[in-house]
């Protein structure tokens, strides 16, 4: 199997995306299409269980693309039923660069009181001594993922049904999680108390959702209801939904990434359009960091929205500098050598008679590692532009995310290793300025900025400030900041 993202490796790689519904008929056709509008957190499989009275519980994992598997009448045909449940997956935890079909979620197990169904988003972060812990005490793990810890602890757990071992098991819990679950009977969703992973409630007909994103609802035709909120666990039946608090309270911290990058931009999140806030993000940078040009360009498709803004605010005219190729998609045939040396040219080309003899400003929501940015830049050169003026939508991003984002090394990253000057001169740009900080949040409706005594959103990758404890990277020897409770 080819990597999922052979030309995408300058990027951070989206977490996992969950799904869920009860009380509509075949429920797994909705699964799947709510899957597909959550594809872009998860690229590398995916898994669907249902529950149907006669004939149980069903379930199919499959590697890849949502459309490549779950679309024959075949699959879906085993998988009847009015509850069910879904997940798309990259591998945050658990094996690395290429999913085993044992990893694949939702997982599932067989309790006293009957079976029931898991999908996770996010990062368990106390994963591997809760994994020893269980292993000593005779658990069997099936898998390599951290999500599984949760079936295991639920499994110990005396609690009368399903939903009270749940908040039992994850008590035991830390990390981000955002959660769906599914009894023959009942349809559970749970968020962490930060509530750094989003997740969603809405209705269809007399039937209820649970989707990560809002995206996902409006590919059915559900009505958004409300958000989860951090810390909540929502239980349905046919008689309606019960809510419960099975944490103590703490402030909320949101990751501010699924604004700059994750989230589709036709989502809602925190009440705030994911679009728009891309585009004050725009504006933002604009007047943060003004230079005379052209043209404003985006690097599909992450970036327009930005450009867009930058475009608004500073009278730079928006054009469509750079062209994706939207038939490549995000997997590919097994690449030669050659072919991986061509690298960003299958995926996106430069409109010569467009950008030859211009300024361009390029507008892109992050770097990385830079090595796209860097061909990106030689190829409009190529083109004919005068001059290459890199604004990037987001500040530097300086350390890893253990709560569901899979980035590289820190040493790796191009904003640790260099100085922005450094950074400029390695990309060969004429100018190169992030966002800061305070204009991220400016953006984001704070109009003080961050507030460094108590962030608004959970922000890591930027500040290296963690708001939970990091077990099993402290038993690495990794040292990290956590901030206090």
């Amino acid at each position: 199997m080819s990597p999922a993202h052979p030309f995408d490796d300058d990027k951070p790689r989206e977490e996992c995306g969950v799904f869920g519904a009860i009380g509509v008929s075949d429920a797994a056709n909705f699964v799947a299409l709510g899957l597909h509008a959550l594809q872009h957190r998860g690229q590398e499989a995916g898994g669907i269980v249902t529950h149907d009275p006669e004939t149980g519980f069903n379930q199919a994992r499959r590697m890849g693309l949502v459309r490549d598997n779950f679309t024959s009448a075949d699959t879906m045909k085993i998988l009847p039923g009015s509850i069910g449940i879904g997940h798309v997956r990259y591998s945050t935890a658990g094996s690395k660069g290429q999913t085993a079909i044992r990893d694949v979620q939702p997982f599932f197990g067989e309790f006293s009181m009957g079976g029931a169904a898991v999908a996770h988003n996010g990062n368990i972060t106390n994963a591997m001594s809760l994994r020893r812990e269980l292993i000593e005490r005779g658990s069997i793990f099936q898998s390599t993922s951290d999500s599984e810890c949760i079936i295991h602890l639920m499994a110990r757990s005396m609690g009368r049904n399903i939903p009270d071992r749940m908040q039992e098991a994850l008590r035991h819990v830390e990390g981000a999680f955002s959660i769906v679950a599914m009894t023959r009977t009942k349809l559970i969703g749970c968020r962490d108390p930060l509530g750094i992973r989003p997740l969603v409630l809405g209705q269809l007909g007399g039937g209820y959702i649970l989707a990560s994103e809002t995206c996902a609802l409006d590919i059915i035709g559900a009505e958004f209801i409300r958000e989860i909120e951090p810390g909540e666990m929502v239980v349905i039946t046919e008689k309606g939904i019960t809510s419960h608090r099975p944490f103590p309270p703490r402030r909320p911290q949101p990751c501010i990434f699924e604004y700059v990058y994750f989230s589709r931009p036709d989502s809602v999140l925190g009440g705030k359009s994911v679009y728009e806030v891309r585009r004050e993000i725009g504006r933002e940078l604009a007047r943060e960091a003004p230079v005379e040009a052209d043209m404003v360009c985006t690097v599909p498709d992450g970036g327009t929205p930005g450009a867009i803004g930058y475009s608004q605010e500073s009278g730079i005219p928006f054009e469509m500098g750079i062209v994706r190729n939207q038939y490549m998609g995000r997997t590919f045939i097994e690449p030669s050598e050659q072919i991986r040396n061509m690298g960003v040219r299958l995926k996106l080309n430069v409109n010569r008679a467009l950008v030859q003899g211009k300024r361009v400003i390029l507008v892109d929501d992050s770097i990385v590692r830079g090595t796209t940015s860097r061909k990106l830049k030689d190829m409009i050169l190529e083109a004919g532009a005068a001059e290459v003026h890199y604004r990037i939508a987001s500040p530097p991003v300086k350390w890893p995310c253990f709560f569901g984002v899979d980035l590289p090394s820190r040493d790796d990253l191009l904003a640790v290793k260099m100085s922005l000057e450094e950074m400029r001169d390695y990309l060969g740009v004429s100018s190169l300025k992030f966002l800061s900080i305070d204009g991220l949040y400016r953006a984001l409706g704070e109009k003080e900025g961050r507030n460094p005594d108590a962030p608004a959103y959970y922000d890591a990758v930027f500040t290296g400030e963690y708001p939970i404890k990091l077990t099993d990277m402290a038993e690495q020897g990794l040292q990290f900041k956590v901030a206090a409770e």
